[in-house]
């Protein structure tokens, strides 16, 4: 073989073998890119996830920092109102509790009441035996106006008047005075287990809770 034969057959061989080579080499560079792009993918996807995720987190504590304040407003509005409905209560219960005082000083107005208070009462525990107690300066008084509040139960109740006995060994409080009201008319015990209190005081704040809805 000649010289120039074997020279071409060696260039031959050697473009070839580039050749070769160059394919090879895209082939790396390709599948390198490929898998370079697939795992850029992946990183932007699993930092998105991130993004979301710190969104929402961030989201609900918004929501629930916005809750808690809300509720808090609200419990503060609730209190509020409910400071001035006892504000209201209390001013109200502290102008009766004037008036009544102005009641006692008025022998008929006081009387009137003890009657209305005791036949109140009986109409209460609808009991054949009781046993009143009230102050003792009323003594007399309540005494006076006993047999009246008992027909007038036994009228509105159809019954026989009852026996009432005034109890003469426990009396209640003595008189108010201007800057401190307590209790003192008529108050109710029986010879079995039924109990009343219907003083005054006593009816005065049932009367403003009842009004009140509590």
């Amino acid at each position: 073989m000649e010289d120039g034969d074997v020279s071409r057959q060696i260039q031959q061989m050697v473009r070839f073998i580039r050749q070769e080579a160059e394919e090879k080499a895209n082939e790396i560079s390709l599948s390198a890119e490929e898998e370079f792009n697939i795992e850029k993918l992946q990183l932007l996807e699993a930092e998105k996830k991130k993004i979301r995720q710190e969104y929402e987190r961030k989201s609900k504590q918004v929501e629930i920092r916005k809750k808690i304040e809300y509720s808090m407003q609200l419990n503060a509005s609730r209190i509020k109102v409910l400071q001035a409905q006892d504000d209201v209560v209390n001013s109200m219960k502290e102008s009766a509790s004037k008036e009544l005082l102005r009641v006692f000083e008025d022998n008929k107005s006081y009387k009137k009441l003890l009657k209305a208070l005791i036949a109140q009462s009986l109409l209460r525990l609808k009991e054949p035996a009781v046993l009143l107690r009230c102050r003792e300066v009323d003594r007399k008084l309540v005494e006076s106006v006993l047999e009246e509040a008992k027909q007038e139960y036994a009228g509105k109740a159809k019954v026989k008047a009852p026996k009432v006995t005034v109890d003469n060994q426990v009396y209640l409080p003595p008189p108010p005075t201007p800057s401190a009201m307590d209790s003192h008319e008529p108050f109710w015990d029986t010879t079995a287990d039924p109990f009343l209190a219907n003083c005054s005081k006593a009816r005065v704040g049932l009367s403003w809770l009842h009004k009140m809805g509590r």
